[in-house]
């Protein structure tokens, strides 16, 4: 994501007395009964509270919650008890205090960066096969930039009012670093976000491996995401707010994988099979600061899919069901922050 933070402590607490006030209220209850939406990533820990156009973000057992991604306030700490969510009665009313606020700083997607695997004088995975009496070799480059090119004008048409960028449009060689600079690099206006797909294609000692499956940054990999300017002075809160928003980064990530995972599957049907989402940490997705996935579309080891993947129309589909997926991320982000639906069982 690629924002500016804005910090404005509207209380002074000593963070490093983590003391809890009397958490008995059920969140979830709570919530449902005053007209908040709750999402709650069990994986992270983290949490997200939405009414009146506002999300509110905070994290088991922290003082510091983040309304919009861009205000801090510092309240009592949620906790964790029997795997449900509880605060305290001075939680509830900071967030309906903060639900107030004036909502003109949303958060929107200002741009996709569209990074089509490899290129030039690196070939990526290739296979030969005889196709119709001739020697036809089959490269992951020249797959990763007609699905890439696909996408990115399906998104130029239906998103005028967004950046679309590809990290290479024609048949060049971009080292790792410079993708991740790209991504890096790229200019949008505070509040928005910035998504990185990477597009790649499989190989695989075994012949018969087949299938498509999109990966994520592993949540185990922690990285820095937040200019350190913007905890202000005090050096002891960066920590836990690179932390949240990384953390938030992974969570938004999980939420891209999953859309464009349900959009190849609509798209593709049983053309070939669903290998599911996946954690890893990639070079070119972990050094990206912004939610990120890497897309693996086929196995070109595979003689069938190899032929599927040199299919044009086959490529079609593929790049209308990432489109398809990424379509459903930016209207669930710009509504609800891209967090899971609240989950406390």
């Amino acid at each position: 994501m690629k924002k500016t933070i804005t910090i404005i402590i509207l209380a002074l607490v000593s963070l490093g007395s983590r003391l809890f006030a009397a958490n008995d209220i059920s969140l979830m209850d709570s919530a449902k009964k005053n007209g908040i939406t709750f999402y709650w990533d069990s994986l992270a820990e983290t949490g997200m509270l939405e009414k009146n156009g506002h999300q509110l973000t905070f994290r088991k057992n922290e003082q510091i919650v983040i309304l919009d991604s861009v205000r801090m306030s510092v309240t009592d700490a949620p906790e964790l008890k029997n795997n449900k969510v509880y605060v305290s009665q001075k939680f509830m009313n900071d967030a309906e205090l903060l639900f107030k606020e004036d909502n003109s700083t949303m958060f929107k997607v200002g741009a996709i960066l569209i990074d089509a695997g490899h290129g030039g004088k690196d070939p990526g995975a290739l296979k030969t096969y005889k196709i119709n009496g001739k020697d036809v070799t089959i490269q992951e480059k020249d797959i990763n930039l007609k699905v890439a090119k696909l996408l990115g004008e399906r998104l130029k048409t239906a998103y005028p009012d967004k950046q679309i960028i590809l990290t290479r449009d024609k048949d060049v060689y971009l080292t790792l670093q410079e993708r991740t600079e790209i991504a890096n690099n790229v200019k949008v206006k505070e509040n928005e976000a910035v998504l990185f797909i990477s597009i790649h294609v499989n190989s695989s000692l075994n012949k018969t491996s087949s299938g498509y499956e999109v990966w994520y940054l592993s949540p185990g990999y922690r990285r820095t995401v937040l200019d350190k300017s913007a905890a202000g002075d005090d050096s002891s809160l960066f920590p836990i707010l690179n932390s949240m928003l990384e953390e938030e980064y992974t969570t938004e990530s999980i939420m891209i994988a999953k859309f464009i995972m349900d959009g190849l599957q609509s798209q593709i049907g049983d053309q070939s099979k669903a290998r599911g989402i996946k954690a890893e940490e990639w070079f070119v997705v972990k050094n990206s600061n912004m939610p990120s996935v890497l897309i693996e579309l086929g196995f070109v080891s595979n003689e069938k899919e190899a032929l599927l993947l040199n299919d044009t129309t086959y490529l079609k589909k593929a790049a209308l069901g990432i489109y398809n997926g990424i379509g459903a991320f930016i209207t669930h982000f710009e509504r609800s922050k891209g967090f899971t639906s609240a989950n406390e069982n």
